[in-house]
C-alpha cells in the first residue's frame, strides 16, 4: 500500500530540510507536494488526499491548526502531524489528544519515533478522531494572535495616478503575474505586494484566500455556489461576475 504526504512550512530552508529528513527516515513515503502557506497546504490536501499532512503551526493565511480543523471536510482520512517550536504546554496537549508532533529543530531520533507511530496507525478510530477535534479546538483557542496590526490602507497605482485605498473598501485581491490587482467598487488598481505577503497583513476575520490567486473581503460576499466537482464560486455585492473558490477553501463557507 502506497503511503503519501504533503509538507507545509513557510520557511523554505526548514521545509526542504524536513523533506530531506523524511526521505531518509521513511524511503517508502511519497511526498506529493509542499506548501509555504496554510491555504496552499489546504489546497494541496484537497487535491491529493494524502495519508499525512506535516503542518507548521505558524503559517500565513491559515495556521496549521486551522488547516487541520478543515481536514474532516476536505480529506477526512488525512492525519495531521504538527511541526512546532511551541512550549511544553502544546506538547502536552498534543500527547493527551493523540495528535502527532515534531519539535523544531527536528531531531532524527524523534522523527524515527514519529515514523514508527504513523506506520502503525494510519486509520484513526471514531473516538480518536473526536478526541483530536476537541484538542485542536483547545489549541486553536490558546494560540496567541499575531501582534502585527492588520493593514488599514494601501497605496496602489492606477495609470499615472497613485491611489490611497482603504482596505475595508476592497472587494478582492487578484494575483496577476508579478503584481496584484486590487478590486474596489470604484475600479481596479495595481500593487507590487504578492498575495502571500498580503495574507500576513490582512485581518483574517475579514479577508480569506479562496483560490491560489484570490483573496476576498468576506463582507462583500452575498452567497456561495457549490459545484458538483467540490469547488464553488462566490456572488459579490453589486457585481455581476463571480469569484471561483477552489475545493480546498470551500470549508470556509460550510455555514453559509
Amino acid at each position: 500500500m502506497m503511503i503519501d504526504c504533503i509538507v507545509a512550512d513557510d520557511e523554505e530552508l526548514l521545509r526542504e530540510a524536513l523533506v530531506a529528513q523524511l526521505r531518509e527516515a521513511w524511503p517508502a513515503l511519497e511526498i506529493l507536494a509542499t506548501a509555504d502557506s496554510g491555504p496552499d497546504a489546504l489546497e494541496a490536501i484537497a487535491t491529493h488526499k494524502p495519508a499525512y499532512a506535516f503542518l507548521d503551526i505558524r503559517m500565513p493565511g491559515m495556521t496549521g491548526l486551522e488547516v487541520a480543523m478543515a481536514l474532516p471536510e476536505v480529506s477526512p482520512a488525512t492525519l495531521p502531524v504538527f511541526v512546532t517550536a511551541y512550549d511544553q504546554y502544546a506538547v502536552n496537549a498534543f500527547e493527551a489528544g493523540a495528535v502527532d508532533y515534531l519539535l523544531k529543530p527536528v531531531e532524527r531520533e524523534r522523527l524515527d519515533a514519529t515514523v514508527r507511530r504513523l506506520q502503525g496507525r494510519h486509520t484513526p478510530s471514531m473516538d480518536e478522531a473526536q478526541r483530536r477535534g476537541a484538542v485542536l479546538d483547545q489549541l486553536n483557542a490558546a494560540t496567541p494572535a499575531s501582534v502585527v496590526s492588520p493593514l488599514v490602507w494601501i497605496t496602489a497605482s492606477a495609470g499615472r495616478e497613485t491611489k490611497l485605498i482603504m482596505v475595508s473598501d476592497v472587494v478582492c485581491f487578484r494575483a496577476n503575474h508579478k503584481y496584484t490587482t486590487v478590486v474596489t467598487a470604484q475600479g481596479d488598481a495595481v500593487i507590487r505586494t504578492s498575495i502571500r505577503e498580503l495574507l500576513d497583513r490582512l485581518d483574517p476575520r475579514l479577508f480569506r484566500q479562496v483560490h491560489r490567486s484570490t483573496i476576498v473581503n468576506l463582507a462583500q460576499v452575498v452567497s456561495v455556489i457549490r459545484h458538483d466537482a467540490g469547488n464553488g464560486s462566490l456572488r459579490l455585492k453589486g457585481r455581476e461576475e463571480t469569484l471561483p473558490v477552489s475545493q480546498g477553501y470551500m470549508s470556509l463557507f460550510r455555514q453559509m
